[in-house]
């Protein structure tokens, strides 16, 4: 048995429709002209009917008529049913259905990453497209996801919470209900009630990643959320200094620079969902986030990074607006990028374009001071053709991205196609 497109299946029944309105159309026409033939009618039911015009024009002002009161009527009743379900921040009616056929329309996008950078971006790009992938890290094990895994042995909620909340479609008491954190001096301190729901949900759904798909329901979420892994993952980190640390928390406290970090067990499986989705996507974004902690962690899955490697897709890095102490002191670009490929087969950069901040300087948490956000040579266009530098900070917090500006940055880049560099290399930009 053949089943059919949504679309088709639309089509059919609205085909059907029309023909029983012609059809009731003709009964009544029929049973019209024949009481008219038959019973004797008053004077004035001649100039209701409008006998006094020949009967061709006299058609022709009925059906529009008629047309013009079916289409008003269909309008005003959709009106009557679709106000209950469209939020006033979203405008009128009919322009949040043109927002919501645009975005089902829009490219498939996967963001990978963890932490708040990856809830910023997949906040602003939801606004352009609903086929939006989130492909989180596993590796958390500080805070209240930390202890959820120790004691519950679930996967860490906290980043997966984030995610839910930034592609969700509800209400603002909703979206500070599932950020709110508990503190009241008692056992539930720390933890947030997203945290709980998402762990309350595997245990009565059986699965971690079916929770994410029935909360992801409750919240009405624009597009997916899957883990790179099911595994039960610990993130170590070789320093410079060839010590060792194990565990994600306490990387960025050790105080060294860090040469490499990895996974133990080393190979975990990826989840499946997850490279399909990296497969099939139109563009592919890595970052922001935390370089070491929580965009590398994913790109380590065995099957992550061989499926963005063999991606057709268009594929951007998106840098860090500030430097993070214990984790990228000092870095640039350059030494972004040259961290990325120090962790991928051969060593292979897979990165269309590099995005990152052009304001003239940020602020470095750990000094105060200002540093510039990328070399000179950047800036004078003598650097590698694929770092684009846009305007992406926050005018309120200059150590993170503006949702809305990092969603115009990369949709730019996707409408700009997979480039074909030129011989000469220059900084390239978005408008």
């Amino acid at each position: 048995m053949k089943l059919l497109q949504p679309g088709m299946e639309l089509k059919r029944w609205a085909l059907l429709v029309f023909v029983g309105i012609v059809l009731t159309s003709l009964g009544f026409a029929y049973l019209l002209v024949h009481i008219y033939r038959v019973q004797p009618l008053p004077e004035a039911a001649a100039t209701v009917t409008l006998q006094f015009i020949e009967r061709p024009v006299r058609g022709v002002l009925f059906i529009l008529l008629g047309v013009g009161a079916l289409l008003l009527g269909v309008v005003k009743l959709n009106q009557s049913f679709l106000t209950a379900y469209v939020r006033r921040s979203q405008g009128n009616v009919l322009q949040s259905i043109y927002n919501y056929r645009s975005r089902q329309r829009g490219p498939k996008v996967v963001v990978i990453g963890g932490g708040t950078g990856l809830s910023i971006a997949l906040r602003g790009l939801k606004e352009h497209t609903s086929n939006l992938t989130a492909i989180v890290t596993v590796a958390d094990d500080g805070g209240s996801s930390g202890r959820l895994r120790r004691d519950l042995g679930v996967l860490p909620p906290g980043d997966f919470r984030n995610c839910l909340v930034a592609l969700a479609d509800v209400e603002p008491l909703m979206e500070n209900l599932f950020q709110y954190r508990f503190n009241h001096g008692s056992e539930l301190d720390g933890h947030s009630f997203g945290n709980l729901f998402i762990v309350a949900m595997s245990e009565v759904t059986g699965s971690f990643e079916r929770a994410l798909q029935e909360s992801s329901r409750v919240l009405a979420v624009r597009g997916q959320v899957f883990p790179s892994t099911l595994a039960n993952l610990t993130l170590c980190a070789e320093m410079d200094d060839s010590a060792t640390v194990h565990g994600e928390s306490k990387i960025t406290e050790s105080g060294r620079r860090i040469r490499r970090v990895y996974l133990q067990p080393d190979s975990p499986d990826a989840f499946p969902e997850a490279v399909k989705a990296i497969e099939e996507a139109e563009l592919l974004v890595v970052g922001p986030g935390s370089l070491y902690t929580s965009v590398l962690p994913n790109l380590l899955v065995t099957g992550i990074c061989e499926a963005i490697l063999r991606s057709p897709a268009m594929k951007v890095y998106v840098c860090n607006v500030a430097t993070e102490p214990g984790e990228t002191d000092g870095y640039s670009i350059d030494d972004h990028v040259e961290a990325l490929r120090r962790h991928l087969p051969d060593r292979e950069n897979p990165f269309h374009y590099v995005v990152a901040n052009s304001q003239l300087g940020y602020p470095l948490p750990s000094s105060g001071k200002v540093q510039p956000v990328v070399p000179d040579e950047y800036r004078n266009g003598h650097a590698s053709p694929n770092v684009v530098l846009a305007d992406v900070v926050d005018e309120a917090n200059a150590v993170r991205h503006d949702s809305a500006k990092l969603a115009h940055t990369l949709m730019a880049l996707h409408d700009k196609g997979v480039p074909q560099w030129e011989k000469s290399p220059v900084a390239a930009g978005v408008a």
